[in-house]
């Protein structure tokens, strides 16, 4: 039996709701065509399908808001009933476009006010939902993912913290480290990775690469990104490099220990394309900086990808 035939026998958990933040309002939107599209024709193929109630609607984007009080302070409001829904809930921490007044002045929405609004919304749902899974594509706090002096854990935190309101699964992009999972080791915790799609991307949009070992090479731009490196450098069938970020742990700024040097630790560069791969790109100074060393040993092209 093919997959999409045992989806189709398959008894739905609950009816399906997407409750797409502000944050995420287009990406739900998006979402949401696909699937109506996608069970409409799934129902015309398959008889058992549309048995199910709910399994066809017009839409099932449900209608939500976070609306704040002149203080700053917001509430979470859901406009219809979830009661046994299998719902899931879209945010993007990221999203700072987004602005809120405080006493006459503007504010953009940090990840904070994203999380805060998510957590919102959950307790609206006050357990009436069948399920709740959290799709958040940026995981919140994923760069405060490990302890390595008398730090806060951020991120395990607040994976408890959903897990403890009551969200079943979540699901992210390429977190900077899936070991964070760990935990919520009795919950589902899925990290999306991209390598399929970015390799497509590059011979897509670059018809004359070419991918051998005399002519490409893939470079993890530091040592956190290694392991991401050495899977494209072995599906790829490529040598790899990588720099490590040499610091100044005797001072902080803005935060940080300042980076004094990228150390390049490969091969000759000489005439050959570079891939650099990350999760993410947050100011864009270690690519630059990463960029300009591999110019001066030499190299060809340099295409950066970041999830």
């Amino acid at each position: 039996m093919k997959r999409h035939d045992k989806l189709a026998d398959t008894l739905p958990v609950g009816t399906l709701g997407i409750l797409a933040l502000e944050s995420s309002h287009d990406m739900g939107k998006r979402v949401n065509d696909y699937i109506v599209d996608w069970r409409k024709d799934r129902a015309a193929q398959n008889a058992t399908a549309s048995t199910f109630a709910g399994y066809n609607r017009d839409s099932f984007l449900i209608d939500s808001a976070c609306p704040r009080f002149g203080s700053g302070e917001a509430k979470g409001i859901i406009n219809e009933s979830v009661r046994g829904d299998d719902l899931y809930l879209l945010v993007d921490v990221c999203n700072y476009s987004l602005t809120y007044t405080v006493c006459g002045h503007t504010n953009h929405m940090s990840p904070d006010d994203h999380y805060q609004d998510l957590k919102r919304i959950i307790a609206a749902v006050g357990g009436k939902a069948r399920r709740i899974t959290v799709i958040m594509p940026f995981l919140y706090e994923s760069r405060q993912h490990r302890r390595s002096a008398r730090e806060s854990l951020d991120c395990a935190m607040a994976l408890h913290e959903l897990t403890q309101m009551g969200v079943e699964s979540i699901i992210t992009f390429d977190a900077h480290d899936p070991r964070v999972q760990n935990a919520i080791p009795l919950n589902s915790f899925e990290t999306v990775q991209p390598t399929y799609q970015f390799i497509k991307a590059l011979l897509k949009n670059v018809p004359d690469l070419k991918v051998d070992a005399d002519h490409l090479m893939v470079i993890s731009p530091d040592e956190g990104a290694m392991g991401r490196a050495v899977y494209y450098a072995n599906v790829l069938g490529i040598d790899m490099g990588m720099f490590y970020k040499r610091r100044d742990y005797s001072r902080i700024v803005d935060g940080r220990n300042p980076i004094i040097a990228h150390e390049f630790l490969g091969s000759d560069l000489q005439g050959k394309d570079v891939i650099i791969v990350d999760d993410m790109i947050s100011s864009g100074e270690s690519m630059i900086d990463v960029a300009t060393q591999l110019k001066q040993r030499k190299a060809n092209r340099i295409f950066v990808a970041a999830t």
